[in-house]
Formats: C-alpha cells, sequence, structure tokens
C-alpha cells in the first residue's frame, strides 16, 4: 500500500472518530430516544459514558430507585402508577440496562429482557407478597409467606395442588394451614395441634397393633376416618 494511499485511509479514520463523538446520534445511535427523553436527543453523554456505555449512576441522578414507577423525576405522582411496589430500591445492583433500552430503534423492553429475579438482593427474594398479591380462595388466604415451596421464581404458574391427596380436611379439620403447619413450613406438618396425645401413648397403642412407624399420621390416616 503506498504511502499516500495510507494517510488517504487515515485520515478517514480520524475524520470518522471524530464524528462519532461529535454527531453520535447520528454516526452510531441506534435511534432517536423515546418521548420521555426527547429532549436528551444529540446529548449522549447524558446517560452514556466514553469507552464504557450508559452509565447506570447517570441514570440514577434522575430516577431514583425508591420511585421509580411512583413519582416523576420531579417528585410528582404519576397519574397511573406504572408498578404498586417499589422493587427498584431492592435491586442487587443498578444495571438499569438489564431491563431497559430508551432508543427507539431498539425495542424498549426487549423479550429476552423479562424481570429476572435473580436481580433482586437475596433477602427481598422471599418477600414474595411485597410484590404479589395471594389469590382469594381460602387456601391461600390462610397461608403467610414461604410461597417457594409451591411456585418458583421463574415460572409462577401453572401450579396446581390437591390437599386431599395428603390429607382430606374433612369435618374438624378444615382449619387455618397453621394448626398443623408450624413456622410457615408447608412441607412439615404436626397432628399434635389438636390431637394432644402423649408420644408415649401414641407409641404404646401403636405397637399393640403392630405398627412400628407411627411417625408420619398421613400414611395411613387419610382424613378424619381411622384406616
Amino acid at each position: 500500500m503506498s504511502r499516500a494511499l495510507k494517510m488517504i485511509v487515515l485520515v478517514n479514520l480520524l475524520v470518522m472518530a471524530v464524528l462519532s463523538f461529535a454527531y453520535a446520534q447520528w454516526m452510531v445511535a441506534p435511534g432517536l430516544l423515546i418521548e420521555e427523553h426527547h429532549q436528551l436527543n444529540g446529548n449522549c453523554f447524558a446517560c452514556h459514558t466514553s469507552f464504557r456505555g450508559v452509565d447506570s449512576k447517570k441514570c440514577i441522578t434522575c430516577h431514583l430507585p425508591s420511585d421509580v414507577g411512583r413519582l416523576t423525576t420531579k417528585g410528582l405522582p404519576l397519574n397511573k402508577p406504572l408498578t404498586s411496589a417499589t422493587f427498584h430500591k431492592d435491586l442487587s445492583q443498578q444495571s438499569c440496562v438489564s431491563c431497559h433500552s430508551d432508543h427507539v430503534g431498539v425495542k424498549r423492553y426487549q423479550p429476552h429482557r423479562k424481570f429476572d429475579h435473580a436481580l433482586l438482593k437475596a433477602e427481598t427474594r422471599g418477600s414474595c407478597q411485597t410484590c404479589h398479591q395471594p389469590p382469594k380462595d381460602f387456601m391461600h388466604q390462610q397461608i403467610k409467606g414461604n410461597c417457594a415451596q409451591c411456585h418458583a421464581q421463574t415460572k409462577w404458574t401453572p401450579i396446581t395442588f390437591d390437599h386431599d391427596k395428603f390429607f382430606v380436611l374433612d369435618r374438624h379439620h378444615s382449619v387455618a394451614c397453621s394448626t398443623c403447619h408450624i413456622a410457615n413450613d408447608y412441607k412439615q406438618y404436626t397432628c399434635y395441634g389438636c390431637h394432644v396425645h402423649s408420644l408415649e401413648k401414641i407409641r404404646s397403642e401403636h405397637v399393640e397393633e403392630g405398627i412400628q412407624k407411627f411417625e408420619h399420621c398421613v400414611e395411613c390416616h387419610r382424613s378424619g376416618d381411622e384406616q
């Protein structure tokens, strides 16, 4: 390659580099900004940092995590709140672009950028009812927390649970879940919440019948009727 040609290539590269910084909105931007940010069109460095991309710290100067979806950047209430739970303040790290893109040339909310519970702090992931309203059926109204024993954070529905497969809540057994399930642990149960038989009495009665295993009542007693 001749010296003159090298110089032409170098000059072109320099011009393109200068234009990319001076007119980034024309040279490298994927499209104009969304309507809410139209006043920032042309001012790339209001959100971007050179050679590092979007800087979430700059987003937070206008959008306080505790107010996102509830208040405007000026602190005024939104006519129609976007969310009933201000979970943004409970994110393990502030990385706005993990979910948001504000250029109209890019889908504002990418399909593959659906909300991921893994973005939340560990202590927040266990407080489902902060964001999710429990169903109104009898069973859910009795349950207080510990949703993860039935539901997964990657897929909320469908989920089905048939208590009759384990124990039929007949006669006097239609009681609050906490009567049998202590401390919201629905994988464990006790019958001694109502049946105040002593363990020694239970043992002697079962051994008399030749039954050696009597710790798990519902293996034999599947309802209020003895099996």
